[in-house]
Order: C-alpha cells, then sequence, then structure tokens
C-alpha cells in the first residue's frame, strides 16, 4: 500500500499522510520525533490513524500501518461478536435494570442503528423503544451500558430533571462514562464547523 498522498492537516512533528485500507477507510499516518519506536492505531473521525516514530523509512512505515490496521480491524470485529446484535443489546439492557432499576424499566424494543451520527442513543417512551448508535461498538464496555442506562431511565423519567440523574447515578460507572463521551464529542467539535455541532449527544 501507498500512503504518500497530502493531508491538509499536520501534528506538531510532520505533515501527515494517507491512503485506504482493504476495506476503504481512510488511513493517516503521523510521524512524530518524540516516538523512538512505539506505534499506535485507533480510530478518530471515521478515518484510521497510525502514530510512529519519525525515524521510521517508507517499508518500516508500510510494513507497520498494515500491521497496526489489521490488529484494529480484528479487535473491533471481536469486539462487534462480544456485543452482539439486537437481541444480545435487549438482554444487556434488562440485565442493566434488573441490576440498577429495580427492574422497573422495561423496553419493548432496543437495537442498533446506523443513522445516529448525532447521538448515543435515543428512547422514545410512548412505544418504549430504544435505540444505540452503531459508533458504541468501538467503546468500552462501560459507555455501552451508561447509555443503555440513560436510555431506560428516560422510560421511567422523560426529562433530564432531578430525578432522572438521581436514578442514572446508580450506575456505578456513570461518571466516568460521560467523562468518556464528552472527551469523545469535544474532539468531534474541534474539527466541525461551530454550526454542525450537536446538541445533547445522549437523548
Amino acid at each position: 500500500m501507498a500512503y504518500g498522498a497530502f493531508v491538509p492537516r499536520t501534528t506538531p512533528d510532520a505533515p501527515a499522510s494517507a491512503d485506504g485500507d482493504a476495506v476503504g477507510n481512510v488511513v493517516e499516518v503521523r510521524r512524530s520525533a518524540r516516538r523512538r519506536r512505539t506505534v499506535t492505531a485507533y480510530r478518530e473521525q471515521g478515518r484510521t490513524v497510525v502514530l510512529i516514530p519519525a525515524a521510521f523509512s517508507p517499508a518500516e512505515e508500510r510494513r507497520w500501518v498494515a500491521q497496526m490496521v489489521a490488529k484494529l480491524q480484528t479487535r473491533e470485529e471481536r469486539r462487534r461478536r462480544s456485543l452482539g446484535g439486537d437481541s444480545e443489546l435487549m438482554a444487556r439492557a434488562r440485565a442493566l435494570s434488573a441490576a440498577h432499576l429495580d427492574g422497573l424499566a422495561e423496553p419493548a424494543s432496543v437495537r442498533w442503528v446506523d443513522n445516529q451520527q448525532r447521538r448515543w442513543g435515543s428512547c422514545t417512551p410512548a412505544d418504549r423503544s430504544i435505540r444505540l448508535s452503531s459508533r458504541l461498538r468501538s467503546m468500552p464496555d462501560y459507555v455501552v451500558d451508561y447509555v443503555l442506562v440513560h436510555e431506560l431511565v428516560h422510560l421511567l423519567e422523560p426529562g433530564h430533571d432531578e430525578p432522572f440523574w438521581a436514578l442514572v447515578a446508580r450506575y456505578p460507572r456513570a461518571e466516568r462514562a460521560r467523562g468518556f463521551l464528552e472527551g469523545v464529542e469535544q474532539a468531534t467539535h474541534a474539527v466541525e464547523p461551530p454550526d454542525e455541532a450537536p446538541g445533547d449527544p445522549v437523548d
């Protein structure tokens, strides 16, 4: 694979270069003079970012980028299998309701959706349906569980008032999960025009 196309976005160390991986995702390579041996890969803004030492040769870059992209895809596929489909998500929601909400939140449906790019989750109390953005599949389990609890509580408290947050706080890792999602949102907003910034990311 070649990674020589210039991307109009730079780091403090060196310009980035980019190309596509085997499934068509954009791969951006960032060289860092501060790195000596370590290589890191992660997803950012719909692309794969690979951080490599600035001293790497073109051949080393190609080899390491291919390895890290494959490793990242394998890890994500394993995670998708562990989270399962809609039936597994429903079972997870019921278990969380029983553990933290005395089983009072009883959703009629819980499913993954691909069309929620501005919200992590949403709930329609009228028909007791819950939808989670498929973007959550790449995030830690405790973050997925937090969004599920948040939406489950909407079945009991439609608004975001004090009773609502008191119920959400029953989930022990709620504050940590909110901090994680806020960090992701801030990173997203940093490269978006101001008029594109979303509202409450968890409805």
